[in-house]
C-alpha cells in the first residue's frame, strides 16, 4: 500500500508540474500572439541610411526572437523590410523604426494602425527621434536613457497579429525584446489587454548596464490606437 501511494503521489506531482509548464507556455504564447508549432515571420531592419546592412544589435534582437520562438516550439522565417503584403497566418515580428528608411514596413504599420504615435525625425533639436503619444513626449538621450514602443495588433486582412518593436536605437530594440521575453507575465498583469497593446519600454543607465536595465514605463494603448 505504501509503495502504491508513493507511486500515485509521484504521478500526480509529475502531471501537476507538466500541466504547470504547459500553462506557462500557453500564457507566453498568448502574450506574443504566437501559436505553438507555427512559423513566425521576422522582418529585419537595415542600419540607418545603410541599405542591406544590419546593425549587430538588431541581429541580437532577432536572435532573442528566435530563442523565444524556440521556447514555444516555433520556426522562424526572416525577411527584409522590403517584404510586402499580408503576414497572413504567420505572427510577424517587425523590428526597428522607419527613420532613415531603416524599416519602411514599420512605418507602414505605424501609419495604418498607430495613428496616435509620432516619431520625430533626426535633427539638431532636443526632440530629435523623440516619441510623442498621449500628449507626452519621450526624448532620446542616446547611450543614457532611451525608449522602445512595442505594439501588438492584428491587421484586418490577417489571421495572426503583428508585433512591432520600434526602438529609438538598435540597442532599444534589443532591450525591449530581452525584457519582454523575461518579464511578459508581470507585464501582462499590468496592462489593460493582451489582445492588442502598445507599450512604452524605458531603458536606462545604458553606459553601465547596456540593454539589461529596462522597465515598462507606460501602457499607451488607448492613445496610440486613436487618431489624433
Amino acid at each position: 500500500m505504501g509503495l502504491v501511494t508513493s507511486l500515485l503521489s509521484g504521478g500526480f506531482v509529475w502531471l501537476w508540474e507538466r500541466g504547470k509548464r504547459t500553462r506557462k507556455l500557453y500564457r507566453k504564447a498568448s502574450f506574443f500572439g504566437v501559436r505553438p508549432g507555427e512559423t513566425c515571420l521576422v522582418v529585419l531592419p537595415s542600419k540607418h541610411n545603410s541599405p542591406r546592412t544590419v546593425h549587430r544589435r538588431d541581429v541580437q534582437a532577432v536572435v532573442q526572437i528566435a530563442m523565444l520562438a524556440g521556447e514555444l516550439g516555433c520556426q522562424v522565417s526572416v525577411a527584409t523590410d522590403t517584404f510586402r503584403g499580408s503576414n497572413g497566418d504567420h505572427t510577424e515580428f517587425c523590428v526597428g523604426g522607419p527613420l532613415g528608411d531603416a524599416n519602411v514596413r514599420a512605418g507602414g504599420h505605424l501609419a495604418a494602425y498607430l495613428p496616435g504615435v509620432t516619431i520625430h525625425p533626426y535633427s539638431d533639436r532636443p526632440d530629435s527621434v523623440a516619441f510623442s503619444v498621449g500628449g507626452d513626449q519621450y526624448l532620446f538621450d542616446h547611450g543614457n536613457e532611451e525608449y522602445a514602443l512595442v505594439a501588438k495588433f492584428t491587421p484586418q486582412e490577417s489571421s495572426r497579429p503583428v508585433v512591432l518593436v520600434c526602438g529609438q536605437s538598435a540597442l532599444a530594440n534589443q532591450a525591449a525584446i530581452h525584457f519582454l521575453r523575461r518579464e511578459y507575465a508581470q507585464v501582462a498583469r499590468e496592462i489593460a489587454s493582451e489582445e492588442r497593446y502598445c507599450l512604452l519600454i524605458k531603458i536606462s543607465n545604458i553606459r553601465t548596464y547596456e540593454f539589461h536595465r529596462a522597465i515598462l514605463e507606460r501602457d499607451v494603448s488607448a492613445a496610440a490606437f486613436t487618431q489624433v
